[in-house]
C-alpha cells in the first residue's frame, strides 16, 4: 500500500486543489484530480532526501500562530520603512546566523518561514549546515535579530523535527 500512495495526505490535498482550482466537481475533474494525486507522490518519492518524522503538534501550532502574526507585523514594518523611507533609510544587512538545526525537513520549512516573512530571505546555507546567510530588510541590532530567529523559529523546528 506504500508503494501505491507514498504520500496519502498529499494525495489528497492535490486532489483537492485540483478541484478547488477548477472549480468543478464534473467526473472528468474528479478523474484527473485523482489521477493527479495519484502520480505525482509516486514520482515525486525518490526524490524525498528522509521520512518525515514529525512531533509535538502543540509546538507545531504554536509556531504557526508566531509565524502568521511575525508575517503580519513584518509587512506592516516593511510597509512603514519603505514609506518613510526619505527620513528614515533602512540599514539592510547580510546577516551570518550559526546554526543547531540540521535536519533536512527541518531546514526546508526554516527556509520558507525565513521568505515569507517580509524583510528577511534566506541567501545562503554553509555545506556543512552551520551558518545561513540572511538579508535583513531592517536591521537595528544585529545579536537581537539572531537571538530572535533562533528562540522564535529554530528551537520550536528542532523540537518538531529532531
Amino acid at each position: 500500500m506504500k508503494r501505491l500512495f507514498p504520500a496519502p495526505c498529499l494525495s489528497l490535498a492535490l486532489w483537492g486543489l485540483w478541484l478547488l482550482l477548477n472549480l468543478s466537481l464534473s467526473p472528468g475533474n474528479l478523474l484527473l484530480g485523482a489521477l493527479l494525486g495519484f502520480i505525482a507522490p509516486v514520482l515525486s518519492a525518490p526524490l524525498r532526501p528522509l521520512p518525515v518524522k514529525v512531533g509535538k503538534p502543540g509546538v507545531m501550532l504554536k509556531l504557526l500562530l508566531l509565524v502568521m502574526l511575525d508575517s503580519v507585523l513584518s509587512n506592516l514594518a516593511v510597509f512603514w520603512r519603505v514609506w518613510t523611507h526619505r527620513r528614515h533609510p533602512p540599514r539592510s544587512a547580510f546577516v551570518k546566523v550559526p546554526l543547531d538545526l540540521r535536519d533536512a525537513n527541518g531546514l526546508a520549512v526554516l527556509s520558507m518561514i525565513t521568505t515569507l516573512v517580509p524583510g528577511t530571505v534566506w541567501s545562503e546555507l554553509a555545506m556543512d549546515r552551520s551558518v545561513l546567510l540572511i538579508h535583513v530588510f531592517d536591521l537595528d541590532d544585529e545579536a537581537r535579530f539572531i537571538e530572535h530567529f533562533k528562540r522564535s523559529y529554530e528551537r520550536p523546528l528542532m523540537e518538531i523535527f529532531q
